[in-house]
């Protein structure tokens, strides 16, 4: 029988059956051990779930600790200690005899996140308020007369279980509190209470806000289980927590209760299991643990000295454990993280739960092995894309693409394979990003892992991909070369003629004014049926074959240069190109940086609408800054910024990312920024001077080759290398304008279709077709249905998506891969990175996550994730920059070049470990930054 405030964990379970299945089936395979169990991860993250995500939907009951255990009681061969749940609905009616909860919960949802103090102070009045109200009579017999039956003079473990915790995208773990060996039913009934009060630590409180959850929407379920006095307690990861790995499973152990691993008290031994084998282990020094005592309550003991240093496990128990383990996983459909406890060589199971910070791995329909490289590490957009903007980018993209935890992948394991693709692809990501290269051969030196093909030509095997992705060329998916990169394009010939570049950009243009007119009378299904047809007018553009060698004969001249000329020069010319490409001609995100300084220059004499954009708040104020003094001559000069701009904006190949036509006020700062750090002029200004440093240093280095032997000869091939890279360079950056331009157009259309489904009562606001795929949404264009708990699920799921980080390289193990720079010319304690921007600067780092956020004075250094060419507006008025991620030719470290920043990119951790304000030096011709004191 069902209480309406105390279940058994046995009824829990019951009411769960048949949630291991709908796991099963993510999963692909309900076999234990299964190397790609966790892959279903990436579809839907809470498949199986209730309404608020909850195990089965009894969460909202038990709370997920108490779901999960109950699950944990149905699966055959798992040993769960006995016990049952004090309900939510104990909870809310408890609390209901004090009103005065009510108030102080509303007075903490208004407080500042960072108000420490304030939130400390509240959250102990509220836990002591709670601790000090009488459970209802009815409550307490209900728990009382469940305690009779279990036997109420053993011994118990009170855990808080509360329903936002152990969810399958977010992780409560410690936030509440869990007390051990309570003895008689009045500890038991204190304890309960003290559990629904922990609903309130401190810790809990600012988790709760920094992960936008209502503190009214979270009730706190308490388990109540038989307590177990093991000879041994630890944690099982079922998939290693660092690298990611599923076929890697991990075991902490100590002696006694696992409080002792927990708190810290004690090393744990580890032991490492892979396939079924113990592969590895630590062994540790155990000179503490925690045992119960007889009248409840526990006590650190010293272990005996004689075995300190025995495992705490055999090697048969670990694998007995982590079999154990496998089951649980499959069960569950992910990996888990799971407490266990050995008694008399049994193994007790006391918790469950996801492990929450693994990257999921894409889903395939083999069993084979597959490496995978990311998509927004070429692209410089690293974070995740809702599901409209992923399959857009798929549906245009040029290679096949994978997702996993809102991010885009594509398998180059067949180039891998072959020997005769494999040295053009390394050699390709190499000269991108060394740490994607280094990644590869880090899993190629697994001689298992990929097994060589027979090479069927220079092009690889038939149908490999041949390329990653679009960091050479600025579009999804461009071929790339499979060999070497050849000598000035020599195996791609083009004329170094300037008319190449203006005829690509006139066809490139043609085909987006033919888009846009002919879209304006496509609604409905007609819509997505031209959209279609849409993309794959997109896709011939990108796949032109003279575009393609216009962007190769810029990046290979560039290659070639910095080669050739620190060869015959020496080390003094290392990186040369980088001031032989200054002001480079036709750079259409550069343009865009110096044209927001002439915005400035019309805004800077009008101190009135100076005034006006400082307090700046709504999306209309173009409207507003026509009333103002010199406001209607300000507003045309933004507006035709936005007419030629409008639609980039950060992270913009993800389709539903806001523009800047959408979102003027984000431009806001950096046209105040150019106000106060720059005179009139400054634009045109600055390219002449970029443009006459280039002119300067050729003239310098034909001089001096000219002085070699056979000078004359490597002058006039150098000549033509930097007429070519001047001629090409800059075209690198239009593909990807054409790109963006066409997804505005594509995202006014479908945004128009989704008013007009909100208009008919289909969807709740337009956005929401943002959580949909392109398909999806043109199901729902058709049938006028819309599953709104699937909407739910895409948004819950995104937002977990956002606390991931995307590894460069990611195997079908699921091993995150980062690689490393293999560099020993680095001073002691400085940050290594990836040189793209010769010379040396110091100042102060700026350290900022949202271009929005921008406060720059000049001499700053910009520190940031990753620059896409919607920062470019950033670059005209910082000294250097540095960057978590890019490459050579990734448009930051293309643009840094045109403007004669030292830039150093790829720096893991920038962010972190630089703080805003620290003076530092960056080193961009040899790439590391020093922090100085």
């Amino acid at each position: 029988m069902i209480d309406q405030y105390v279940l058994g964990l046995e009824e829990i379970g019951e009411s769960q059956v048949g949630i291991g299945e709908i796991g099963e089936s993510q999963v692909g395979s309900g076999e234990i051990g299964d190397s790609r169990v966790g892959s279903g991860e990436i579809g839907d993250a809470r498949v199986g779930s209730g309404e608020n995500g909850e195990i089965g939907g009894i969460g909202g009951v038990v709370g997920g600790k108490g779901a999960h255990l109950g699950a944990l009681s149905r699966i055959d061969g798992v040993d769960v200690p006995a016990g049952f749940c004090v309900t939510t609905d104990a909870f809310r009616q408890t609390l209901a005899q004090e009103p005065s909860i009510d108030v102080r919960l509303d007075q903490l949802s208004r407080l500042d996140p960072d108000d420490r103090e304030a939130i400390r102070t509240l959250s102990a009045e509220i836990r002591e308020t709670i601790e000090g109200i009488t459970i209802p009579g009815d409550i307490a017999s209900a728990i009382t007369s469940t305690l009779t039956r279990l036997g109420d003079q053993a011994a118990y473990a009170v855990r808080s279980s509360a329903t936002a915790e152990d969810l399958p995208t977010a992780s409560f773990a410690g936030q509440q509190d869990t007390y051990l060996n309570v003895v008689g039913r009045t500890a038991i009934l204190r304890h309960v209470s003290r559990c629904w009060a922990s609903l309130f630590t401190e810790r809990a409180v600012i988790y709760r806000q920094q992960n936008g959850i209502d503190h009214r929407s979270v009730h706190m379920a308490v388990v109540v289980q038989q307590m177990v006095f093991p000879y041994a307690s630890g944690i099982l990861f079922t998939a290693d927590p660092v690298t990611g790995n599923r076929n890697v499973a991990t075991v902490d152990a100590g002696f006694g209760l696992g409080e002792a691993l927990v708190s810290g008290l004690v090393n744990p031994d580890v032991f490492t299991v892979r396939h079924g084998e113990v592969v590895g282990k630590t062994i540790a020094a155990k000179q503490r643990a925690v045992h119960a005592l007889p009248s409840g309550g526990t006590q650190e003991v010293a272990v005996d000295s004689q075995r300190q240093k025995q495992p705490t496990l055999t090697d048969a128990q670990v694998v007995r454990l982590v079999q154990l383990g496998r089951r649980i996983e499959t069960h569950f459909g992910r990996p888990q993280d799971i407490e266990w406890c050995l008694v008399d060589d049994g193994f007790r199971i006391v918790q469950t739960r996801p492990i929450t910070t693994l990257f999921p791995i894409p889903e395939v329909d083999d069993r084979e092995n597959h490496i995978y490289v990311s998509v927004g590490h070429q692209q410089m957009m690293t974070d995740p894309m809702k599901p409209l903007g992923l399959s857009v980018w798929q549906l245009t993209a040029m290679v096949p693409m994978h997702e996993a935890g809102g991010r885009l992948f594509v398998d180059v394991t067949r180039r891998l394979a072959s020997p005769a693709s494999r040295a053009g692809l390394l050699d390709l990501m190499g000269r991108g990003d060394p740490l994607v290269r280094d990644a590869l051969e880090t899993v190629l030196d697994r001689e298992d892992f990929v097994l060589s093909l027979p090479d069927t030509g220079p092009g690889g095997p038939p149908g490999a991909p041949r390329s990653v992705g679009s960091s050479k060329s600025g579009t999804p998916g461009t071929p790339g070369k499979a060999g070497k990169p050849t000598v000035g394009g020599a195996s791609a010939p083009i004329e170094n003629d300037p008319a190449v570049v203006t005829e690509l950009i006139e066809r490139s243009q043609a085909s987006i004014a033919a888009l846009e007119r002919d879209i304006r009378t496509k609604t409905g299904p007609a819509l997505f049926d031209f959209l279609l047809e849409a993309f794959a007018e997109h896709k011939r553009v990108l796949s032109d074959p003279l575009s393609f060698q216009a962007i190769m004969a810029g990046m290979e001249a560039t290659w070639w240069l910095n080669d050739h000329l620190q060869e015959w020069l020496g080390e003094i010319e290392k990186n040369a190109a980088d001031t032989l490409t200054l002001s480079a001609p036709g750079n259409i995100t550069s343009e865009m940086g110096l044209a927001l300084l002439d915005v400035a220059d019309v805004v800077r004499p009008h101190a009135e609408v100076v005034a006006f954009l400082q307090d700046v708040k709504d999306e209309d104020f173009l409207e507003e800054l026509a009333n103002i003094a010199g406001g209607a001559e300000a507003r045309d000069a933004i507006e035709a910024y936005l007419d030629r701009y409008g639609m980039r904006c950060v992270g913009e190949i993800d389709i539903t990312r806001p523009r800047w036509r959408e979102r003027p006020t984000t431009l806001v700062p950096v046209i105040l920024d150019n106000v106060r750090n720059f005179a009139p002029g400054a634009a045109q200004r600055r390219f002449e001077e970029g443009r006459q440093e280039a002119l300067k240093k050729e003239r310098d280095v034909l001089s001096r080759l000219r002085a070699l032997p056979d000078g004359d000869q490597k002058a006039d091939e150098t000549k033509r290398m930097i007429d070519r890279v001047r001629t090409f360079i800059g075209y690198r950056e239009y593909p990807k304008y054409g790109i963006v331009s066409r997804y505005f157009i594509y995202k006014q259309a479908l945004l128009a279709e989704a008013e007009r489904l909100v208009q008919a009562g289909v969807l709740s606001e337009k956005e929401d077709v943002f959580y949909l795929t392109f398909q999806e949404f043109h199901d729902v264009v058709r049938s006028h249905q819309v599953d709104d708990r699937l909407i739910q699920r895409r948004k819950d799921a995104f937002r977990s998506y956002q606390a991931l980080t995307p590894p460069r390289v990611l195997t079908s193990d699921g091993e995150a891969v980062t690689g490393a720079y293999r560099r020993d010319d680095v001073p002691a304690g400085a940050l290594v990175g990836l040189p793209v921007s010769a010379g040396t600067i110091e100042g102060r780092a700026r350290v900022i996550l949202d271009m929005a956020d921008a406060d720059l004075q000049t001499g700053d250094i910009l520190v940031t994730s990753y620059t896409d060419p919607s920062w470019s507006p950033l670059f005209v008025g910082i000294a250097g920059l540095v960057t978590e991620v890019g490459g050579l030719m990734t448009h930051g470290a293309v643009i840094a070049r045109e403007y004669g920043l030292p830039a150093v990119v790829g720096v893991e951790q920038a962010t972190r470990l630089i703080r805003d304000g620290q003076r530092i030096r960056v080193h961009g011709t040899n790439g590391y930054i020093e922090i100085l004191s």
